[in-house]
């Protein structure tokens, strides 16, 4: 696996650190799909030009992605010409520490370890461990606006990013994604069990984790449980950027 380097990192953070750009790449990983330069220029109040040179950075550095497409979803003639949409950037992420850190590698090593143990004792292990920190997660988040608030808040702290809409609460984020393309089943296996423990702390949010496979998001989503009051509606994101 290839990793950027400390001083490619360094440079695609250091575009962050203009306010206004920051503020539009965190409106983009916000939005629940692809934002265009109208869209992300009226929700910051700033010009159309200016959203569009900051997007445009964003995209040579690396941290966000372009597609183009009509905003009719219509296609032939007089369909107009397609638009420029922007999305974050997939792939590599972002890690700048001093000195350097590789939690990632000792990640990959636990991970090949365990998928190469022939017994079944070293997974329960893990999942107990996961059981407990889910709880954990769940215990140390402050209680005072309701459990469903608390989901979403335990969500955001630990990069999950959830959208919460319809009923369903989805996680447009895995904080595993490193260890997703090459160990799959064991990384979103232990991600389940995680979240469904987060869950079972926090019977009155209403919800249970499922698995839930879709391209771009977690493989985790929270869905309400039987017997369950439907969300109240007009419920929004519950991001930390706010995915």
């Amino acid at each position: 696996m290839s990793h950027p380097s400390f001083e490619e990192n360094v440079d695609r953070l250091g575009l962050l650190a203009e306010p206004v750009r920051r503020r539009l790449y965190e409106a983009v990983v916000a939005a629940p799909g692809p934002v265009d330069r109208d869209t992300a220029a009226s929700t910051l109040g700033i010009k159309r030009t200016l959203a569009a040179f900051h997007l445009d950075r964003l995209v040579e550095g690396g941290l966000l992605e372009v597609e183009y497409r009509r905003r009719s979803g219509r296609s032939g003639p007089g369909a107009g010409r397609p638009a420029k949409f922007y999305r974050r950037a997939s792939g590599d992420q972002v890690d700048v520490s001093l000195p350097a850190r590789r939690y990632g590698l000792a990640a990959e090593i636990l991970a090949e370890g365990l998928e190469r143990s022939t017994g079944t004792a070293a997974l329960d292990g893990v999942r107990s461990a996961a059981q407990d920190m889910g709880r954990r997660m769940a215990e140390a988040a402050p209680r005072g606006a309701g459990d469903r608030a608390t989901l979403l808040s335990v969500l955001t702290d630990n990069g999950f990013e959830p959208l919460d809409e319809a009923g369903t609460i989805t996680l447009r984020n895995c904080p595993f994604d490193a260890l997703v393309s090459e160990h799959r089943d064991l990384t979103c296996g232990l991600n389940l069990v995680l979240l469904e423990s987060v869950a079972a702390e926090l019977p009155a949010s209403g919800m249970r984790a499922v698995s839930r496979q879709r391209e771009g998001y977690c493989c985790v989503s929270f869905v309400p449980a039987e017997g369950a009051d439907p969300p109240a509606r007009g419920s929004s994101a519950a991001s930390g950027s706010a995915p």
